[in-house]
């Protein structure tokens, strides 16, 4: 299987600095990587450098806990695809969905949606680990509501990655058509294997060069 098409390149330490930022690029133009994932501030920057490439940049909004207001969500999605992001994965703010305010995350991700209608495709992180099942699967149905691209399980920066489990769950979830993305712990082909038999079409890893080495 052609991974690197499908691996969004990932690169959203709190330290990362320029030099790693180029490297990132650089390895997915060589590598045909779907995309680059780097943080808002990193946006302009990776778009010079794939400029005229078919990768695209990906950027996070509300990162990593979700738990800004939406109208800040909504002006980060804009300022990204301003600078040249085609791609926004959002954080729910997990805390309302826990508490049953389905309709203020399900407007939450709507705001994102609509900021990026047209310009750029939207991821909705949902934090697996800090859900349910029955919450896993009320949110990716809010997503899908809100209009969203994708479902994907986790930042990396909580207290778990992607499972099997819960990509398997969300793939049932959504049906056929949607995107789901695994992301977080994914380090290996075994692992990458692992998640698209069980629906993922995308996979967020730093590892993407591994994998697709095998």
């Amino acid at each position: 299987m052609d991974y690197a098409s499908i691996i969004d390149h990932t690169l959203l330490k709190t330290d990362a600095q320029k030099a790693e930022l180029t490297k990132l690029c650089q390895e997915a133009k060589q590598y045909k990587f779907a995309s680059v994932c780097v943080s808002p501030l990193w946006v302009k920057y990776a778009a010079e450098q794939l400029s005229g490439t078919e990768v695209a940049v990906c950027t996070v909004i509300g990162f990593p806990q979700g738990a800004t207001p939406t109208a800040v969500k909504i002006f980060e999605t804009k300022n990204a695809i301003e600078n040249g992001a085609t791609e926004v994965d959002m954080v729910i703010p997990v805390g309302l969905l826990k508490s049953g305010e389905d309709a203020a995350v399900e407007n939450d991700i709507r705001g994102v949606v609509n900021a990026a209608k047209g310009k750029a495709l939207t991821k909705v992180i949902i934090e697996t680990c800090l859900l349910t099942d029955e919450e896993k699967v009320r949110v990716c149905k809010l997503a899908v509501k809100a209009g969203a691209d994708f479902v994907k399980t986790s930042t990396g920066f909580s207290t778990g990655g992607a499972t099997v489990h819960d990509v398997a769950l969300m793939r049932q979830t959504v049906g056929s058509r949607f995107g789901v993305k695994a992301s977080g712990g994914i380090g290996s082909e075994k692992d990458a294997a692992a998640m698209v038999h069980a629906g993922a079409t995308r996979i967020g890893t730093s590892h993407g060069i591994e994998i697709v080495k095998g």
